[in-house]
């Protein structure tokens, strides 16, 4: 008896198992057409989440650019280095996020 990875949700099952008993999918009649209906689906959800958290890092970083200069916050206050900190974490989460995709779309082909 081996341990294998489910072809779905990438946890750890037995390879004599009928069905992953985490996410239930059916592993007696996986043939090679479903496996990689399956991996191209998981790779375009995750896709999709990592966009979704590029999303949010955009709007981190717009939101604390533009607090920053609409409210004339002054360097010293905790407005300055709010906004000042929220620009920085949101373009850096951006440029690593997007990375991580261009890898990601690399890795799928």
């Amino acid at each position: 008896m081996a341990v294998i990875n489910c072809p779905q949700c990438r946890k750890k099952i037995s390879d004599k198992a009928k069905s992953c008993s985490h996410c239930g999918v059916d592993l007696t009649d996986m043939s090679e057409e479903k496996l990689l209906q399956i991996r191209k689906m998981t790779m375009i959800e995750k896709s999709q989440r990592l966009m979704n958290i590029s999303f949010v890092a955009m709007l981190m970083f717009c939101g604390g650019f533009l607090f920053l200069y609409s409210y004339n916050a002054q360097p010293g206050t905790w407005q300055y280095i709010a906004a000042t900190t929220c620009t920085v974490l949101g373009f850096i989460l951006y440029i690593v996020i997007r990375v991580w995709l261009v890898f990601l779309k690399k890795s799928s082909k």
